[in-house]
């Protein structure tokens, strides 16, 4: 299940970035579960990883590729998360990007691997490299949606956005694909996420765009509170549009951001509004508060709680679950009868409890909604912050419960 219409829009290729998938059979036989990126000579890679202390090992990997060799290909699979494997899963995921540098004539730093599904089972690496030679005969420029159909898991769709826009008239392209609809919490990453622009962009800027980016975006998204162990968010730029985005051009600078926030912000909301067993998509937004800090302690109370979720799932205005949430949040010497609540323009708490012009009947409306939002004006400062959800339903715990069966 998933809230929202099940559409995407037109995915422009990306000169410079090519995506071949194909069938390694690692979990499924016959499904699509490995993909090959090959990125243009030239191209700088920006990439965000997760921050669990069992990172897997293709994470580690990558994140030593990346410091040592300028990126040529990148191997993903799904069904199998090489986490928690030790030195084994290591060099297993080694032998994956030997055989992608073999059969394209690259160094073995030149591949970046990435992996994601069940943790702490052995990865099947004699399906996987013997499938590299069918991924590499599928690459071309136009495969994102097979792409994005091969890195899903429990995703019940693919995620894929994409825009263009002119500058001086010259057109610059952002494509990106995402998956992710469990195990997702905020400490970038928490997901897979692959965005290609045919800018040129320096690799130092390119980092810091992506970091920014994802802190606003993917690092703002929770489904259940868990950070997964795999998971990362790579950019690329190939240059082979030829247009340069630096500091040099403040104008070109401030619209390459813009295009990047949005492309970004799309792919992660798709994952929230494919949560696992999802049948709302749940906008919390903290407003006047003294610090981002507190804010977002707020928001992810909020966010966490199971009985709010619940009730969300239930569609249950009840909105006692929501003022309990922040009233534990830890935000020091809270004034209670300050703050105001709402959902949707409903307020539902003012002057230390229910808002004397709460009815049920306009709570309820806004809870039988597929979107909503919940706004918590603290009184305090200056500063806002919004966070994504779910509610939490009982295909969550199906979901979950029957994972590796």
């Amino acid at each position: 299940m998933a809230v929202g219409p099940d559409t995407l829009p037109t995915l422009h290729p990306v000169a410079g970035f090519r995506s071949g998938t194909t069938s390694a059979g690692v979990k499924t036989p016959g499904r699509r579960d490995l993909v090959v990126m090959e990125l243009a000579p030239g191209s700088t890679v920006a990439g965000v990883f997760t921050q669990n202390q069992f990172c897997a090992a293709p994470v580690q990997i990558s994140k030593s590729h990346l410091a040592q060799a300028e990126s040529s290909f990148m191997i993903v699979n799904t069904g199998n998360a090489n986490a928690g494997t030790g030195k084994e899963g290591y060099d297993d995921a080694l032998a994956c990007c030997q055989a992608v540098a073999d059969h394209a004539g690259v160094s073995l730093e030149q591949v970046l691997p990435f992996s994601t599904g069940v943790i702490g089972e052995k990865l099947p690496v004699e399906k996987i490299v013997a499938a590299v030679p069918a991924a590499f005969d599928a690459l071309t420029d136009d495969g994102w949606l097979d792409a994005a159909i091969g890195i899903q898991t429990t995703d019940t769709r693919p995620k894929a956005y994409s825009l263009q826009f002119e500058y001086a008239g010259q057109t610059i392209t952002l494509t990106g694909i995402s998956k992710g609809a469990g195990m997702i919490r905020p400490n970038m990453a928490t997901m897979l996420a692959y965005v290609a622009t045919d800018a040129q962009v320096e690799a130092g800027l390119l980092q810091s765009l992506l970091s920014v980016s994802a802190d606003k975006t993917f690092n703002r998204v929770t489904i259940d509170g868990d950070t997964s162990t795999n998971d990362s968010c790579m950019l690329v730029a190939t240059g082979a549009s030829g247009v340069a985005v630096s500091d040099a051009d403040p104008a070109l600078l401030a619209a390459f951001t813009a295009a990047l926030d949005e492309v970004m912000l799309k792919l992660a909301q798709a994952i929230v509004r494919d949560g696992e067993g999802a049948t709302k998509f749940v906008t919390i937004s903290v407003e006047q508060a003294a610090s981002s800090e507190e804010a977002l302690k707020a928001a992810y109370a909020v966010a966490h709680s199971p009985l709010v979720k619940t009730a969300l799932f239930a569609s249950d205005p009840n909105w006692g679950r929501i003022l309990a949430a922040v009233g534990y949040a830890g935000v020091d010497n809270l004034d209670v009868d300050a703050l105001e609540i709402y959902l949707g323009d409903v307020c539902i708490v003012a002057d230390g409890g229910r808002a004397a012009s709460y009815t049920e009947e306009a709570g309820q409306a806004v809870m039988n909604e597929e979107d909503i939002t919940i706004r918590i004006v603290l009184k305090r400062g200056e500063f806002n912050e919004t966070v994504w959800t779910t509610d939490l339903s009982k295909d969550y715990v199906s979901i979950n419960a029957d994972y590796r069966s």
